[in-house]
């Protein structure tokens, strides 16, 4: 197998042109042969750069609106021929078919013609034919050819060609292994976009592409690798410039995902703030200043090194406020220029600023790994109203009640099962989460409501007067009764479950009100 090799001849056709034009020059410069396409060698010629047409190369016009011009044998086996064979080399000798050192390919863009709402007729024109083939051809052929599939890919193979004249094995084959990591994912677009359009939610064959954003220090724990990919199909954490601070990890990134997602679920202007993927403080209210303080006001421990989401771009009083206590990431749409130089001060706080937020209604897939395989099933972007809810109580609940409630199990969407959050006045005031009983989950967040009561210097618990949600259904009476005993005025919950008529006699009993919602939200 051979090490370094001589660039001598080189073919450039790509969608993408960003850089091709100097990196074309430096080629000629080092007496590169350039064989060109389309607008690529206009643009090459354009800008003086010597070019062969590939037609005037192969003596074959470009046909059929251009959907041939490539696919012939002088481009293929030239990119495809063993320099090491006899037998190669004679045939194409034989049949005039010059050898091709480098191959310069980007896709048409595909993924961004169906991202711009485009026909299907354009988009179906936008599936390239010749480039994958090329591409393919060429990383297969990592002994003797170089592929560049990718702008950011130019300089290292300027920077070997310059000092060698040639490429590396070494840099030849990882440009392989990125090639037909790209053609696979220009295929996973197309065939989803396929599936896409026949309401096909599930394909036999789910491929999952995502494009490395960063290597990370490690993941959840040192002794794990992490890598951060992106999707870039909805606005969010992926998709965030990051303004200061340290470096993000795997745990950063994903409590702030958990964290922002919760966020976009309300309206009025709202602050949420997480600690390992569940909130510990939700408020909705009429500035982001105040949300901070009711949010922080539901468990100010637990906030201790959290992260805190917002809705609405982060302004100086609550940038102010937020810096006063340890916070690992701050996530907004924007920040004022008053607030970036007041979280300045703070070196390693993590600020992102989303320019958005993500949609929770939209459509999408999440993932999860097995053993030997994963699990996919929609985004839940599934909501309750006023217009859905079951009054099922002698006692119908107060409009500010319902408010209270509806809010409340929109949180719960969020917080992992089994879920209990109690809510007075747009704010949670005791969250239980992630317990394997609904009972415990009950009293946790009720005792949580009564440090919150303790550390503001009030008597009682929070939770007094509040509503409660739950996730799932009551299985047992238990779970309600000791929501009652924290002092819930009011119940949301999906119901169905066998034993709903004991639930509801438990409620009346206690004249307080609830609502089914016919809906849960379990999330593991």
């Amino acid at each position: 197998m051979t090490d370094l090799v001589t660039i001598r001849r080189a073919l450039i056709s790509v969608s993408d042109k960003a850089g091709v034009v100097e990196f074309a020059q430096k080629l000629a410069e080092q007496g590169v042969e350039i064989l060109s396409t389309g607008g690529s060698a206009r643009s090459l010629r354009a800008a003086g750069v010597p070019v062969k047409d590939v037609s005037e190369h192969t003596g074959f016009p470009e046909i059929l609106d251009g959907r041939v011009k490539t696919l012939v044998p002088q481009i293929h086996g030239g990119i495809l021929g063993r320099r090491d064979l006899p037998e190669h080399l004679e045939q194409m000798e034989l049949h005039h078919i010059a050898p091709i050192d480098l191959v310069i390919v980007n896709l048409y863009p595909f993924e961004a013609t169906v991202a711009g709402g485009a026909s299907a007729d354009d988009c179906i024109e936008n599936i390239d034919i010749g480039g994958p083939a090329m591409i393919r051809a060429a990383a297969k052929n990592r002994e003797f050819v170089v592929i560049v599939t990718d702008p950011a890919q130019y300089g290292d193979v300027l920077a070997e060609i310059a000092a060698t004249k040639g490429t590396s094995l070494a840099l030849r084959q990882r440009l392989a292994g990125e090639a037909y990591a790209r053609t696979a994912a220009y295929d996973a677009a197309i065939s989803g976009w396929f599936a896409a359009r026949q309401h096909i939610a599930f394909p036999p064959r789910l491929t999952i592409s995502g494009q490395l954003r960063q290597t990370l220090r490690y993941g959840e724990n040192p002794h794990q690798q992490a890598g951060f990919y992106v999707t870039g199909d909805r606005a969010g954490v992926a998709t965030a410039t990051q303004v200061q601070g340290k470096e993000l990890s795997y745990n950063n990134l994903n409590d702030t995902d958990a964290a922002f997602e919760c966020v976009a679920e309300f309206d009025a202007p709202c602050v949420v703030i997480v600690k390992h993927a569940n909130p510990c403080g939700v408020a909705a209210a009429a500035t982001i200043s105040e949300a901070w303080d009711r949010a922080l006001a539901c468990d100010p421990v637990s906030a201790f090194g959290g992260i805190v989401a917002l809705n609405r771009p982060l302004d100086a009083a609550s940038a102010e406020k937020i810096s006063h206590i340890f916070t690992e990431v701050i996530v907004a749409p924007d920040a004022d220029d008053a607030a970036r130089a007041i979280l300045a001060k703070k070196k390693n706080l993590r600020l992102l600023l989303t320019g958005g937020l993500p949609d929770p209604a939209s459509a999408g897939i999440s993932i999860k790994t097995l053993a030997g395989g994963f699990l996919a099933q929609s985004r839940d972007a599934g909501r309750v109203s006023l217009a859905t809810l079951q009054v099922v109580t002698e006692r119908a609940p107060t409009a500010e009640e319902l408010e209270d409630l509806l809010f409340a199990f929109r949180v719960c969407k969020h917080v992992k099962s089994n879920a209990i959050i109690y809510a007075r006045n747009l704010a949670t005031v005791g969250i239980g989460a992630g317990q394997m009983s609904r009972v415990d989950s009950a009293r946790i967040a009720g005792w949580k409501g009564a440090e919150a009561a303790k550390a503001a210097g009030l008597d009682g618990s929070m939770t007094q007067g509040s509503v409660v949600a739950s996730d799932a259904f009551f299985p047992f009476a238990d779970g309600l009764l000791a929501a009652i005993a924290a002092g819930a005025t009011a119940v949301i919950q999906p119901g169905g479950s066998i034993r709903d008529d004991e639930v509801i006699k438990a409620a009346n009993d206690a004249g307080i009100a609830m609502v089914f919602t016919g809906m849960r939200h379990f999330r593991h």
